[in-house]
């Protein structure tokens, strides 16, 4: 096992007290948390999808409407963990959001078709 020492203010050294015995639960389950929000704050792909879809936009944009390879990458991700049952509470509601989108995509698609037809 490594040894780490940080420093960190002082309000935060007298929550963690509580927590010694625990830190390396409390840090591991931070550290999954910071990456979520960074892999997600990364992700354009969803707010471009429903700044699309509210625009009004023609049959052939949505039919041209794709998803980027790390957004396609993510939901992989997440189905993933899913399946093994390791995937968290956050992690489940991304999935639902992005499964939501998803569906929502492929409405307006059929619908766009409908009216080329």
């Amino acid at each position: 096992m490594a040894h780490i020492t940080i420093e960190i203010p002082d309000d935060l050294a007298k929550r963690l007290q509580q927590f010694q015995t625990q830190l390396p639960q409390v840090l591991e389950l931070g550290l999954q948390e910071f990456q979520s929000q960074q892999r997600v704050s990364n992700f354009l792909d969803e707010q471009d999808i429903v700044a699309l879809l509210a625009s009004q936009p023609s049959p052939e944009q949505i039919l041209a409407m794709r998803p980027s390879s790390e957004f396609q990458e993510r939901v992989s991700e997440l189905l993933a963990e899913s399946k093994a049952g390791t995937l968290s509470t956050k992690g489940e509601a991304e999935l639902e959001r992005y499964l939501t989108l998803e569906h929502l995509v492929r409405l307006a698609k059929t619908h766009a078709m409908a009216q080329l037809q």
